[in-house]
Formats: C-alpha cells, structure tokens, sequence
C-alpha cells in the first residue's frame, strides 16, 4: 500500500509540475504589473488549467497525510531500533608511551 502510495505520489507531483508549467504568465509574479482582473475574472477561474492545478495540489497534500500517515504507524522503527542495538565490543585502550619519551616518536611526519 506504501509503495502504491509512494509511486501516485510520484505522478500527482509530475503532473501538478506540468499543468503549472503550461500555465500563461499573467505578468504578476510577486504583485509587479500583469492584469489586475486576470485570475480574478470569470474566464480565468474557469480556465481548465486553473481547475487541474487546484485538483491535483488537493491530491498532493492528502496524498502526502496519507503517506505522513502510513509511515508513522508502521512497524518498520521495530527493524530499526534492532539493528541500531547491536552490541559491539569496546575498542582496546591505546599504549600508554613510556616516560621520559619522545611523545611524538613513531608519529608520520
């Protein structure tokens, strides 16, 4: 069901990057100059684009809950959690040097 999910998720994406690519520029980015009745009039909101667009990042978010969903309520933390729980033996300590010597003897240098 995840990887259902996952894959559906993939395409809403692709297609939601598509339709808005297709898109018009109205010449309003960030509120500079376009027209000022552009989506807002009744031609524009009914443009199928617009339509599209609006359906497909509805399917995205709830796609996106859904997966958020699935993947708090799985079981796979339990694999996890075991592998991150392995013992491992404690590295053996270094050398103490010997006193009176050169600390940096054997060092690469």
């Amino acid at each position: 069901m995840f990887l259902f999910l996952t894959v559906l998720q993939v395409i809403v994406a692709a297609a939601l990057v598509g339709v808005i690519l297709m898109q018009r520029s109205e010449g309003g980015g960030l509120g500079v100059g376009g027209n000022p009745n552009g989506m807002m009039s009744a031609r524009g909101a009914a443009d199928f684009l617009s339509r599209s667009t609006k359906w497909l990042a509805v399917a995205f978010v709830a796609l996106s809950i859904a997966l958020a969903a699935l993947a708090a309520g799985s079981d796979e933390t339990q694999e996890i959690t075991t592998t991150i729980d392995r013992t491992v033996a404690p590295a053996a300590p270094a050398p103490a040097p010997a006193p009176g010597g050169d600390p940096l003897d054997g060092a690469v240098r």
